[in-house]
């Protein structure tokens, strides 16, 4: 072999080894928040569903414009009259008596006959009104596909904050639970010198009691809130996930004041859409009542061929076979209907009363939604600024109640109430930051950020 297609032959085996190694595996993932939503929105059930939903209203669409195209249909019949009927004729035509009778078979015994039939509307109202109703659908669709990607995308973020707030919570109550392990053991020494009140060491061991319990329970709520995240993202639930992001450099992101200034475009929001979607239907269920007063003009041309014979002779050469043709238009009017249609008619008019009516309520409803969400989102700011300065404070307050403590001018009572305020504290902090991320991301839904395209 040539040295140089040697060469050649190696780079390439490197080159798929090393492509090969780099595949991810598919047991194992690693997201940031927005890799994260980049998945799931792919992978998520619902949002699959909601593909597929769009996938039908195209396809129904298409049915529906079908109806006012040209239609084609053939059929074959076969015959075979196992015991022909009789006929009985006056007896005096065969030359017989008067009063009697010669029976008689008329026809052959076996026959055959093609027939092809081309139809087409020419004109009916309610396929007009539906050809309108399946874009209406296809719109309907389309907006319900992108609410369950707004909500998806908001479940996602909800999810992934959550874990980052479990994992953090379990990383603080572990460091606050060596630390009072550390201090008991330093007090357990110091009052077997006789040195501390046993009451100090009663205290640290009812604090330290208190952290094992929180922290078992923030590590089960930790596996949970990685399944809910798993589910999310639309993963097996034992898949391994890493998250890249942590819960405070994610919140520094999702502050951001320049969304409170943008106004609320009601058009823009997914439910307006689909209430107003759900209007339109009603509208055009009420013009389909309207139409079905309306004649149905249809025509059509019949070609066909037949033979016969009492015996099957149909595929010889020589078999003689029959044409015919006939070409008509149907016209179909309703007349009287005992005011059927219009009790119909009314009825569908009065649903569309109420779907107007729901349009004004939901309009109504999201208007407050936002100046709700919008509210909670800058409260959440504003928590978020105000715990983080309070921990800063339980932490010194926390420290010096330590120093103290172990001088001896200070309390076992003094340094549990402080550390009680710090465990409080820190939870409050963790909590702000989970609702600037979560609040957030409820405003950009209301807001329809991102504008999904379908």
């Amino acid at each position: 072999m040539n040295y140089s297609v040697r060469i050649f032959l190696v780079i390439c085996s490197l080159a798929f080894a090393k492509a090969y190694s780099q595949q991810p595996n598919p047991d194992s993932f690693t997201f940031s928040l927005e890799e994260a939503i980049t998945y799931g929105l792919e992978n998520n059930y619902q949002a699959l569903n909601a593909k597929r939903d769009i996938a039908k209203a195209l396809k129904q669409k298409w049915e529906t414009t079908s109806r006012g195209l040209p239609q084609v249909n053939a059929s074959v019949n076969y015959q075979n009259q196992l015991r022909q009927p009789v006929t009985p004729l006056p007896g005096e035509i065969a030359g017989g008596d008067p009063g009697t009778f010669v029976p008689v078979v008329f026809g052959p015994a076996q026959s055959m006959n093609l027939t092809g039939t081309l139809s087409q509307l020419i004109f009916d109202g309610s396929y007009i009104v539906a050809l309108e109703a399946s874009k209406t659908f296809l719109d309907f669709s389309k907006n319900a596909d992108n609410k369950t990607k707004l909500e998806v995308r908001k479940g996602i973020i909800n999810a992934y904050g959550g874990v980052l707030l479990s994992q953090e919570n379990v990383a603080i109550l572990t460091r606050n639970r060596d630390v009072v392990a550390k201090n008991l053991n330093e007090v357990t020494k110091i009052f077997e010198n006789g040195l501390a009140e046993e009451e100090d060491v009663e205290q640290l061991q009812i604090t330290l009691a208190q952290l094992n319990n929180q922290l078992n329970g923030a590590q089960r709520q930790q596996e949970i809130a990685m399944d809910m995240f798993q589910l999310a993202l639309g993963l097996e639930l034992n898949t391994k996930v890493t998250l890249v992001d942590d819960l405070e450099s994610l919140t520094l992101k999702n502050i951001d004041p320049s969304i409170t200034q943008d106004a609320l475009e009601l058009e823009s929001n997914v439910d307006y859409q689909i209430a107003y979607n759900f209007t339109e239907q009603r509208r055009l269920e009420y013009k389909l009542e309207k139409s079905k007063g309306l004649p149905t003009v249809s025509g059509f041309v019949n070609y066909g061929t037949q033979t016969f014979d009492n015996d099957f002779v149909f595929f010889n050469n020589n078999t003689q076979w029959f044409q015919q043709s006939v070409a008509g238009i149907s016209i179909n009017m309703p007349i009287f209907t005992s005011y059927g249609a219009k009790a119909r008619e009314a009825r569908a008019k009065i649903a569309w009363d109420q779907a107007e009516t729901d349009l004004d309520r939901t309009q109504q409803e999201i208007r407050l939604a936002y100046e709700s969400a919008l509210n909670n989102y800058q409260t959440a700011i504003d928590n978020y600024s105000t715990s983080k300065d309070n921990l800063a404070l339980a932490e010194r307050i926390e420290n010096k109640n330590t120093i103290k403590f172990k001088e001896g001018i200070g309390t076992s009572f003094d340094l549990r109430q402080a550390q009680t305020q710090l465990y409080t504290t820190q939870g409050q902090y963790l909590n702000s930051m989970y609702q600037v991320i979560t609040e957030k991301a409820n405003l950009e839904t209301i807001l329809n950020k991102p504008n999904f395209k379908n």
